[in-house]
């Protein structure tokens, strides 16, 4: 009885400290907000009120909850998953390099980071630490990915700008520019001009 009413002690005490510490937060938030115009132009934290906040840290399973919960041939193969991370490390620098050092000179405009790369799904509060590592390793992933298939996108404008013989079930978002393919004039004649049209693409916001 006394374990029990300890822990629902303990529980509301964590709670109001949570709430608390996000109210602090929210306040600090709109204090940065000074400038409206800026504003529209940066994508600014997603806030939550009260009450979801509540709802939120309500709803939060323990991970040893979760673990419990989960199918032991899901954790056995977790490993398989994660050591993943190795080869998109790998990737991930050699493909930065490449950005780094052959896009100023083929004039072809960098893809950003922070436009593929975003890790915000951690900071919820109904999931544990199980869950919240595992957004966090799908977030890197996912958008690793996206952000390497845009780098190869502009590449293949720049070098390959020809659409393909057969409909593609899935194009990049330089797709579109490419010239017709069999069309041999276009391609001698446009060429040149479409590896170097990237004025659709929004400019760094410095």
């Amino acid at each position: 009885m006394l374990r029990r009413l300890a822990s629902s002690v303990y529980e509301r005490v964590d709670l109001a400290l949570f709430v608390q510490t996000q109210l602090v937060m929210k306040k600090r938030q709109s204090k940065l907000l000074t400038d409206d115009s800026k504003a529209r132009h940066t994508q600014q934290p997603v806030s939550f009120s009260l009450e979801d906040l509540i709802e939120h840290r309500r709803l939060k399973i323990s991970s040893w909850k979760h673990l419990r919960n989960t199918r032991w041939v899901v954790i056995l193969t977790s490993p398989l998953i994660y050591a993943c991370v190795l080869p998109f490390l790998l990737v991930d620098a050699s493909v930065a390099l490449y950005q780094l050092v052959c896009f100023p000179i083929y004039g072809i405009p960098k893809v950003a980071r922070k436009d593929y790369l975003v890790f915000d799904r951690g900071r919820l509060a109904y999931l544990n630490t199980i869950e919240k590592v595992g957004c966090i390793y799908c977030s890197y992933a996912n958008g690793l990915l996206a952000m390497i298939t845009e780098i190869a996108a502009r590449t293949e404008q720049h070098f390959c700008p020809i659409k393909h013989a057969h409909t593609l079930k899935k194009t990049h978002s330089r797709y579109p520019t490419f010239l017709p393919y069999g069309d041999a004039r276009a391609y001698r004649g446009q060429a040149d001009a479409v590896a170097q049209a990237y004025g659709d693409i929004a400019p760094k916001v410095k």
